[in-house]
């Protein structure tokens, strides 16, 4: 590893730089270097980061799948580590304390919304955990990496029966799962369909069910038939299967969608859902949503909302559930090093169903 670069403040050393997989452009290699850290000021926790799990929304990013990327840029947003350094007003973890960290760092925590704790949707300033800019100008740099700076508000003590290996994937996956169907209202007696069993998926089954919902996995192919099975699911339906589809009409009363294609059938998905139903979006596809049947919508009076993420508060209540629940995800783990291995066989569709990365120096 790089030496890192010191500086005496007041208050003790300050490491000035980071080292981690950095993504210089669409196409290109990841590259193990240096990046600027963020300024340290009072608000502000340092981590040696211990693992980070590894998102769709990472290569995204990476490819400028959502507009364009501010490179050079350091992906993951499901991190966690160990506490290094503190600011003066930072509370409520200390030096040594395990921690996660998710896909948001920052907010104004003055708008309407920040107040009404609700920060995830803040209007005045939000800081994702990439591919984003502090007030003051330094870049927001992820988890592909040994250390991560962010502010307190957004740093989150682990519960003591969850490993740290275990709980990164939560900080992302998990809260953009559980945050909507309790939002919504998923409780004993509902009937949720869960739309893709992957990464987010595989989360979104388990929460609904051990909110009480009966859950019915929906999936483009019979491929994850057995593996709903054992995440809990009540029945399982491939789109192929017009029976199944006529056997549950209008039979659901929520439906998580975490997986979106090009040829989204809305037709068959809506047909599903009873009058009121909830039709619950945090899959976030390239272009527009698009022949949306307003017939099904309307007289049926069907909800399309979106989620997004989740906040400070919904990921407190999610950790101390998933304690209580035993709620966890299926992970595959990779050594920091091999980072852009694992980053590929990501984009080859292989992950069953988080990859973690796990750095060995920390």
């Amino acid at each position: 590893m790089v030496q890192m670069l010191l500086s005496t403040v007041a208050s003790g050393y300050i490491e000035k730089k980071i080292e981690g997989w950095v993504c210089f452009g669409k196409g290109k290699p990841l590259e193990w270097t240096e990046q600027p850290r963020k300024h340290f000021d009072d608000d502000t926790v340092e981590l040696d980061i211990t693992h980070c799990g590894i998102c769709a929304s990472d290569l995204f990013i990476m490819d400028s799948g959502w507009g364009d990327t501010d490179y050079p840029c350091v992906t993951g947003h499901e991190i966690t580590g160990v506490v290094k350094k503190v600011g003066k007003n930072v509370k409520h973890v200390t030096v040594g304390d395990r921690v996660g960290v998710g896909a948001q760092s920052g907010a104004c925590l003055q708008c309407k919304f920040c107040k009404n704790h609700e920060e995830n949707i803040c209007q005045g300033g939000v800081v994702y955990t990439y591919n984003s800019r502090w007030p003051n100008g330094d870049k927001a740099l992820g988890g592909y990496a040994n250390k991560w700076s962010g502010h307190q508000h957004f740093v989150f003590k682990l519960p003591e029966n969850l490993s740290s290996e275990i709980a990164c994937t939560f900080f992302c996956a998990g809260v953009t799962t559980y945050a909507p169907l309790k939002h919504h209202g998923v409780t004993k007696g509902s009937k949720v369909g869960v739309i893709g069993i992957g990464g987010l998926g595989h989360y979104g089954t388990q929460w609904a069910k051990a909110m009480g919902a009966k859950v019915v996995a929906l999936s483009h192919s019979d491929r994850k038939r057995e593996d709903a099975k054992k995440l809990g699911c009540d029945d399982y339906i491939a789109l192929n299967e017009d029976a199944k589809f006529k056997e549950y009409n209008g039979k659901l009363t929520h439906i998580l969608c975490t997986s979106f294609a090009e040829d989204f059938p809305w037709g068959k998905y809506l047909g599903l859902l009873e009058p009121n139903g909830k039709f619950l979006m945090v899959a976030v596809p390239h272009g527009v949503l698009h022949n949306i049947p307003p017939g099904l919508l309307v007289p049926k009076q069907i909800s399309i909302i979106g989620s997004a993420i989740g906040s400070p508060d919904d990921i407190r209540e999610m950790l101390d559930f998933a304690a209580k629940t035993n709620v966890r995800p299926w992970i595959q783990k990779y050594p920091m090093k091999k980072a852009p291995e694992a980053v590929q066989a990501m984009r080859d569709g292989k992950a069953r169903y988080r990859y973690v990365l796990c750095n060995q120096d920390n």
